[in-house]
């Protein structure tokens, strides 16, 4: 654990580290005041502890049961029971994903409680469990990603054209923030544990993708809002 926190530590620091020099760096040619200095470097220090904690619960707590709910899956020989769980646990982990609450909040702050910020969360959230449990289908019956992938982003297209620009915006950045920190290891961890006790399957090939996936699934579900 102690090198695991380690490894921790030292992989945060090079993440944080150039980000803080190369905003002091504009801070200073353009002459903040010292008070900023001072809240910046205070809100840097807790940056760096809040992510050396949240990657060591990560590690120790959301891939391991990730892995481990994904593995148990299929010993039940219920489809249903796969999917249903998939869609459970991603729409529950999305709820949670700091990412999602940070966007949600700005979009409600800018337009004026105009775009309800629990809707929004829960729409997110819709999306992404129901193409995790997509995904987990694909891995079942060994469907090729790139036939879901195109459907997928051919669905996008069409319903761009329907949109309301606010939400068409919206949507989008809306797949990007379900690639947050929270979302992501319980995701891959889930897809991995399905494979590894599927003999006939590749880690490489059928563990990997779903975040492809369940980042389209945002998307279409606020261009829906948009188009509703």
């Amino acid at each position: 654990m102690i090198q695991d926190f380690k490894e921790t530590f030292r992989e945060v620091l090079q993440a944080v580290l150039p980000l803080t020099a190369a905003v002091l760096l504009i801070m200073l040619v353009i002459g903040l005041n010292s008070g900023i200095f001072i809240s910046f470097f205070t809100g840097t220090i807790l940056v760096i502890a809040g992510m050396v904690l949240f990657l060591m619960g990560v590690k120790l707590g959301m891939l391991p049961i990730g892995e481990s709910i994904g593995s148990e899956l299929p010993k039940h020989n219920s489809l249903l029971f796969i999917v249903g769980v998939a869609f459970a646990l991603s729409f529950i982990v999305t709820i949670a994903e700091p990412d999602v609450r940070v966007l949600s909040t700005m979009i409600d702050s800018v337009s004026e409680n105009g775009i309800s910020r629990n809707t929004l969360i829960l729409s997110i959230a819709l999306g992404v469990g129901f193409f995790v449990s997509v995904s987990m289908l694909r891995i079942v019956y060994g469907v090729p990603i790139k036939y879901l992938l195109t459907v997928g982003y051919l669905l996008v297209i069409i319903l761009s054209f329907f949109t309301k620009p606010e939400y068409l915006a919206i949507a989008y950045d809306a797949g990007g923030v379900t690639t947050g920190p929270m979302t992501v290891p319980v995701i891959l961890a889930l897809g991995i544990g399905v494979v590894s006790v599927l003999g006939e399957k590749s880690e490489l090939s059928e563990g990997f993708g779903l975040i492809g996936l369940a980042s389209i699934g945002p998307i279409i579900s606020i261009m829906l809002m948009g188009v509703f």
